[in-house]
């Protein structure tokens, strides 16, 4: 499958089989998924790997309590049987840039002088390329947030402070059928003509100087 082949096949899947992944392969998918681009090579982005129904129950346990599960919609999420909780470390972008060769930039000194901060921005990348990679390997996948689960999927797994989860990614076999697709996936596509913007954004101001005043 090429990466064409995989950004047309991939969907949320929110529905698994009770079946495991082979040995291995959950390892590999990480070690090709971090190769993506790295703001001055830093690599600052990691891994929470949890995978078998021991580990997954865990973080299901902190996530969604056994009280909120019977109005949860989609229980066939819950068998996935791995999960890989991106982190971004932010620590060691400042650290990179604080380096001879990128000092001049001032990105050295806090978070707050990153006009856009790029450790979320590999640590995505990194998400998005698990998803195609599982995809690739007939796989389902779904993205979604850890919110205001974060300290505590933090504590519960030893996950060192100042490392910030952008948000976790099941990976298991779907199931033939979606207990209850999303209802957004019926807004379908904007027009590409609404998203590519051609040598100005929108059309440009012909109208007479003194108009514009």
């Amino acid at each position: 499958m090429n990466v064409r082949a995989a950004l047309e096949s991939r969907r949320s899947c929110r529905s698994f089989l009770d079946r495991s992944l082979p040995s291995g392969l959950l390892d590999a998918l990480v070690d090709r998924a971090r190769r993506t681009p790295s703001a001055g090579n830093t690599q600052g982005v990691g891994f929470l790997v949890l995978e078998g129904s021991e580990q997954t129950a865990a973080y299901w346990g902190i996530t969604l309590p056994e009280r909120d599960r019977a109005a949860f919609p989609w229980p066939g999420l819950l068998l996935a049987p791995a999960l890989v909780v991106v982190y971004a470390d932010a620590g060691r972008y400042l650290e990179r840039y604080a380096e001879p060769d990128k000092a001049s930039t001032g990105l050295g000194g806090s978070d707050g002088d990153w006009p856009i901060p790029y450790w979320f921005v590999d640590a995505a990348f990194s998400a998005m390329a698990l998803q195609l990679l599982a995809v690739d390997e007939g796989l389902g996948c779904c993205f979604f947030g850890l919110f205001g689960n974060e300290p505590a999927v933090a504590r519960r797994f030893g996950v060192p402070e100042g490392q910030r989860a952008i948000g976790a990614v099941a990976i298991g076999h779907p199931a033939p059928d979606d207990q209850r697709p999303s209802a957004s996936t019926g807004r379908g596509r904007r027009p590409l003509g609404d998203v590519l913007h051609r040598g100005h954004w929108g059309f440009p101001d012909v109208s007479p100087p003194d108009a514009r005043q």
